[in-house]
């Protein structure tokens, strides 16, 4: 069974729930990104000034990534938050997974408590394919990101803490980060279409 910690929210490292058994439940989500032999593959994170569209494709991709992980927290944190807000950080196969596995874990009464860090994101490729969107052949950047949770908990209806004692604190999730909206939103257009958590060494501390 695959475990995925990382790819939907810090609570999936509390309870090592195989949440993609939720997606492609919503017969109206995007289609998943398509790869293109087009992509180029950064060695590291973009620089803070972008100065190429690749660059400045990576740089907006991560600031999405951190949007993606602050408002994941919130979800579980607050259930008066709609979930309908998963669309501004979220799509495809992500958002109708996610917001699965949210509506399970509010209907049980679960609750987080802290937030999660990243400690780290490394660009692993980019690609500005924009040829075909209703195939999912959109712009795309592939991230590795280095998730901290040794400050979050996680506790059930009546307030007792979730959390095992050999909970894994950090650990890295590859995302696939893609913009649907490109021709009229390529600054702000991007957002969480899938991932997987990786087998690697974590991050240091």
């Amino acid at each position: 069974m695959t475990k995925f910690y990382g790819t939907f929210s810090v609570a999936t490292a509390v309870f090592l729930l195989a949440a993609m058994a939720a997606c492609g439940s919503d017969s109206d989500a995007e289609p998943a990104p398509t790869p293109t032999s087009s992509e180029v593959s950064p060695t590291s994170a973009a620089p803070s000034t972008p100065g190429t569209p690749e660059e400045s494709a990576a740089s907006a991709a991560e600031v999405a990534v951190g949007d993606y992980y602050a408002l994941t927290d919130l979800l579980l944190q607050d259930d008066a938050v709609s979930l309908d807000r998963l669309k501004e950080v979220a799509i495809s196969t992500q958002l109708s997974a996610q917001k699965n596995f949210l509506m399970t874990e509010r209907a049980a009464g679960t609750q987080q408590r802290g937030d999660t860090k990243i400690a780290e994101t490394k660009v692993q490729s980019v690609s500005l394919d924009n040829s075909d969107p209703k195939a999912g052949r959109v712009p795309s950047v592939t991230i590795d990101v280095c998730w901290d949770v040794s400050a979050v908990d996680v506790v059930d209806a009546s307030g007792k803490s979730m959390v095992p004692a050999d909970r894994p604190d950090r650990g890295w999730t590859r995302l696939t980060v893609a913009n649907y909206t490109w021709v009229t939103d390529p600054d702000t257009g991007w957002r969480v279409a899938g991932g997987e958590d990786l087998e690697k060494t974590p991050c240091a501390g």
